[in-house]
C-alpha cells in the first residue's frame, strides 16, 4: 500500500479525473434481493466511495444488461462508448461497481486507454488511506494481498517464462507469476503472524476488561449512518466525524456513564457497506471481535437515507457472517438516527412506530442530541433486565465479605437488624459475574434468595 502516509503531500496531490459505471444485470442472475437498492442510489454511493479517496468523478454512467460477457463484461458496443467518454473528459481511471474478472480488466484498460477498478479494489484503496494503527494498516494490507493474488494474470512481458537451470540444459523453471505469487504468501503468512499476536492482545485487554464489571456496547451500522457522531454525543471523545464514507476506520473504546451512575463501555468501528468484500471481513476479524463479545450491539441507522431498509439488511448479513445472532433478546438495539432531517410530521411518525419495534428503537439526533437520553435509558433497561436481583442475608460474621458486592456488584439496599446484628442485602449481579458470585456464595454460606426484576 504505497503513499498512505496521509501527509500534507499527499493531501496536495490533485484528485484522479474518474468516471463512475454502473452495470445492471437484469433478470433472475442480478443477485438482488427484495430490498432492492435503485439503480440511481447505487451509482450514488459508488460515486460517493471514489469522492472518499480523492478522486474527481466527472461522470456517472448506468449500463443495463442482459447479461455479462466473459471477455469484457459488457457489450463492444458499450465499451466503445464509454471510451469516447474517457477521451471527451481526459479520465485517468474508470470505477466499475461490479465484481471484474483479471481478464476483464485487462481487456477493458485497453480498450479505455486508463486504469480500471472493480468495488472491491476501491474498497480496499479507501481503507488503504483510511487506516492509520499498524493493526489497521496490516489488515488493509492483508486483504490487498489476498485480492493482488487472485489477479495476477499475463499481461505483461516481464511475466514471461524464465528458463531454470543452467546452459540449455535446464527445465523451464517457474513463470514469474508463480515467483510473484510466491512472494506474495510469504509476506500474507508474515502478516497473518503479526495479526495473530494483535489478536492475542486484544483478547489479554478484553480479558482485562472481563474481570471489572463494566458492559461493553459496540456501534455497528452502514457506513456514513452517523456512528461516530454518535459515539462523540455518548463520550465527548473527538473522533473524526465526516459526511463521507468510511470516514473512520480504526476502532475506538471509551466509558460512557448511565443515568443511574453505571460506566459501560462504548466500542465504534468500522462501517459496513452492502456486498463488502469477505477478504476485508476476513481480514478485519480481529478488529469485529469487539462487536462479536460486546454484551448489546447498538445498530446505526440512517432513518431519513430512502435505502435505509436496504442498508440494515446489508448491516445484519454482516452480522450473521460474524456469527452474531441478530434475533437473540436484548442484544441488539436500532438506533435511528438522523431525525433531525426529517419533517415533523415523519418525525412524530417515527416515534410511534419505535414504541412497538422489535428489536427494541430508539428515534435519535446524534447532531442535537434530541433522543440520547432515551437511548441511555434503554441501554440500561436492557443491561438490567438480564440480571438478577438477589436477597442476601449474612451473620455478623459472614459481614465482613460484603466488600466484594459493592466492588462487583449493585448494592441496591442494606439494612442492619439491631438485636442479632444480621445485615441484609439486596444487590443485582451482572450476567458475566454469576459464576464468580456463586463462588462467593459457597466460601461465605450466606443465605440467598432470588425474585425477579
Amino acid at each position: 500500500m504505497k503513499g498512505r502516509r496521509g501527509g500534507a503531500a499527499e493531501t496536495r496531490r490533485p484528485p484522479a479525473r474518474a468516471l463512475v459505471v454502473l452495470p445492471v444485470v437484469r433478470g433472475a442472475g442480478d443477485g438482488e434481493g427484495p430490498e432492492t437498492r435503485t439503480a440511481e442510489g447505487r451509482l450514488a454511493e459508488a460515486a460517493g466511495l471514489a469522492e472518499a479517496v480523492n478522486v474527481a468523478v466527472l461522470g456517472r454512467i448506468l449500463v443495463p444488461l442482459r447479461k455479462t460477457v466473459p471477455a469484457t463484461l459488457m457489450g463492444s458496443g458499450k465499451v466503445e462508448e464509454i471510451a469516447a467518454l474517457v477521451r471527451i473528459h481526459d479520465a485517468e481511471l474508470v470505477v466499475v461497481d461490479h465484481p471484474v474478472t483479471p481478464v476483464q480488466q485487462r481487456n477493458l484498460e485497453k480498450a479505455w486507454s486508463a486504469k480500471v477498478l472493480d468495488r472491491t479494489g476501491l474498497i480496499l484503496e479507501i481503507f488503504g488511506d483510511r487506516a492509520h494503527t499498524k493493526e489497521g494498516r496490516l489488515q488493509v494490507e492483508l486483504a490487498h494481498l489476498n485480492y493482488q493474488k487472485s489477479r495476477l494474470v499475463r499481461s505483461w512481458t516481464h511475466l514471461e517464462r524464465q528458463r531454470g537451470g543452467f546452459g540449455f540444459l535446464g527445465g523451464p523453471g517457474e513463470t514469474q507469476i508463480e515467483a510473484d505469487r510466491r512472494v506474495i504468501q510469504t509476506r500474507i503468512r508474515a502478516i497473518e503472524k503479526e495479526l495473530a499476536s494483535v489478536r492475542n492482545m486484544r483478547q489479554v485487554h478484553r480479558a482485562k476488561r472481563k474481570s471489572v464489571p463494566q458492559p461493553v456496547l459496540a456501534l455497528v451500522g452502514y457506513t456514513n449512518a452517523g456512528k461516530s457522531t454518535l459515539f462523540n454525543r455518548l463520550t465527548g471523545a473527538d473522533v473524526l466525524a465526516k459526511h463521507m464514507l468510511f470516514a473512520t476506520l480504526d476502532p475506538t473504546l471509551r466509558r460512557v456513564k448511565l443515568p443511574h451512575g453505571e460506566e459501560v463501555i462504548v466500542s465504534d468501528t468500522v462501517g459496513f457497506i452492502s456486498e463488502l468484500p469477505t477478504t476485508l471481513v476476513a481480514a478485519f476479524r480481529a478488529t469485529l471481535e469487539e462487536v462479536i463479545e460486546a454484551d448489546v450491539i447498538l445498530h446505526v441507522r440512517d432513518i431519513a437515507a430512502p435505502e435505509t431498509e436496504a442498508q440494515a439488511a446489508d448491516v445484519v448479513a454482516v452480522l450473521r457472517e460474524l456469527g452474531v445472532d441478530p434475533e437473540a433478546p436484548g442484544r441488539i438495539i436500532e438506533v435511528w438516527n438522523k431525525i433531525d432531517q426529517l419533517n415533523p410530521e415523519a418525525s412524530e411518525a417515527l416515534k410511534r412506530k419505535a414504541d412497538g419495534a422489535e428489536p427494541k428503537a430508539v428515534p435519535v439526533s446524534a447532531t442535537t442530541g434530541e433522543g440520547v437520553d432515551d437511548l441511555l435509558a434503554t441501554i440500561e433497561a436492557v443491561l438490567l433486565g438480564s440480571r438478577l436481583t438477589v436477597t442476601l442475608d449474612l451473620t455478623p460474621e459472614q459481614a465482613g465479605q460484603a466488600p466484594w458486592l459493592y466492588e462487583n456488584a449493585e448494592v441496591l439496599d442494606r439494612s442492619t437488624d439491631a438485636g442479632s446484628g444480621a445485615t441484609r442485602l439486596v444487590v443485582r449481579i451482572p450476567e458475566k459475574r454469576m459464576k464468580s458470585f456463586q463462588d462467593w456464595l459457597r466460601r461465605t454460606g450466606a443465605a440467598a434468595s432470588v425474585r425477579s426484576g
